[in-house]
């Protein structure tokens, strides 16, 4: 079910005050963050972001075009390792 208009997006607080900070000093840094349910605003835009996906922070540069997407749409969390060459059972 989504989130209701009446609520604003839902963005970790720490990393909208980590943005406002870093746009207050017009500075670009990467923002470690383990919030993959957070919302992309147009705050963010420009800045990048390191999303953890479960081993290790991934960063993602934040374009115009992510805008409403959920951080964790960005970063997959799987990493598919090919079938085995010499398994027989995966040929039946």
């Amino acid at each position: 079910m989504a989130r209701s208009l009446k609520k604003n997006p839902f963005v970790a607080n720490h990393l909208s005050k980590k943005i406002q900070k870093l746009n207050m000093k017009e500075e670009k840094e990467i923002i470690i963050t383990w919030s993959r349910a957070s919302t992309i605003i147009p705050t963010m835009i420009g800045h990048t972001i390191a999303i953890h996906n479960g081993k290790e922070h991934l960063p993602i540069y934040i374009t115009d075009h992510m805008v409403g997407h959920k951080l964790g749409e960005f970063v997959p969390t799987l990493i598919f390792a090919k079938h085995a060459k010499s398994d027989n059972k995966s040929r039946r």
